[in-house]
């Protein structure tokens, strides 16, 4: 496919056609703009903390596959909407600019209520740990090492991944055990008396008694 240079805001929307790059990464979103990185203003009533590991899992998801989702800015606010975890990780990969999406909110309440769902939906999802274990089990099997990658690019580490191994295993079927014949000669006969320890059980009501 053609590669077309970084682009900076002003330019018209890009077609899926074409390579984008911005600061040497392919961007492989829908988008409005690629903008400087430093024009863009995270919302100060963010929810949503992202801790230093996760910003640098997402920087390396970003370096290795380009950028899949733009940051989203309103443009009744100029605030960023959706991808605040996005800008810092692209400020820790160093890089100047970054793809951009536009979108008009009519009411300031509006523009809060997707900002909270963007955080909030992704909480309310369900993984499937048995299905999501055969992804990985086959991810891990080389294919991402074909691609130049390793298993960090799917946003689990190396521990996280050892734990989720460790869990969900397949649960063995019962073993069948023939049943031992009984004795020719019985070594308990009604009225025995067995002595456990220091108690003895009577054969008769089962009542422990001390000897």
């Amino acid at each position: 496919m053609d590669q077309a240079p970084d682009r900076v805001a002003g330019g018209p929307a890009v077609t899926l056609t074409e390579t984008v790059f911005a600061s040497g990464i392919p961007v492989h979103c829908a988008h409005d703009e690629i903008v400087d990185v430093e024009t863009l203003v995270p919302n100060p009533r963010n929810p949503n903390r992202h801790s230093d590991e996760q910003i640098r899992l997402l920087a390396k998801i970003i370096k290795h596959q380009g950028w899949r989702a733009p940051i989203t800015v309103s443009n009744r606010s100029g605030f960023i909407v959706r991808g605040h975890g996005r800008l810092a990780a692209a400020k820790l990969l160093g890089v100047d600019l970054a793809p951009v999406d536009r979108q008009n909110y009519g009411t300031e309440a509006a523009e809060w209520a997707d900002l909270i769902a963007d955080n909030r939906l992704s909480e309310l999802s369900e993984m499937d740990n048995p299905t999501l274990k055969e992804l990985l089990q086959e991810l891990d099997s080389g294919m991402l090492e074909v691609a130049g990658a390793d298993m960090e690019i799917t946003g689990y580490t190396d521990q996280a991944l050892a734990e989720l191994m460790s869990q969900f295993e397949p649960e063995e079927e019962p073993v069948e055990v023939d049943a031992p014949e009984p004795p020719a000669q019985p070594v308990t006969r009604p009225g025995d008396l067995w002595f456990l320890g220091r108690v003895a059980r009577c054969p008769r009501c089962g009542r422990l008694t001390d000897v």
